[in-house]
């Protein structure tokens, strides 16, 4: 069973920058796409960023492109997701996810247990 763990979240103000980090253990981590997602209270859960399996392609939503940047380091198992110029409307807890397999388009099947992060104005 593959495991998440997510680090990195905490209290920023508007302008500035987070860096969250997921580790992947259970699963061939290389084998399959990443992504991350974020929920605000009332919201629904959103996929903010994703990368398929060898890190050559990625997928933003228009909120977040141009200022979050996701990356992995297969050799370690990780996921990053580098936050710049953050808003007061990035507050949310933001999970990582595996995907079903190489492509972000194949969905997802696990999540780990989240990361507030909280952006103040």
């Amino acid at each position: 069973q593959v495991q998440l763990v997510e680090s990195g979240g905490g209290l920023v103000q508007a302008g500035g920058s987070l860096r969250l980090t997921c580790v992947a253990s259970g699963r061939t981590f290389s084998r399959y796409a990443m992504g991350w997602y974020r929920q605000a209270p009332g919201k629904e859960r959103e996929l903010i960023a994703a990368i398929n399996w060898n890190g050559i392609s990625t997928y933003y939503p228009y909120s977040v492109k141009d200022r979050f940047t996701i990356s992995r380091d297969n050799s370690k198992n990780a996921v990053y997701l580098q936050m710049n110029r953050l808003k007061p409307e990035d507050t949310a807890v933001y999970n990582c996810a595996a995907g079903r397999g190489t492509s972000f388009g194949d969905g997802y099947d696990v999540w780990g247990q989240g990361t507030q992060v909280t952006v103040s104005s």
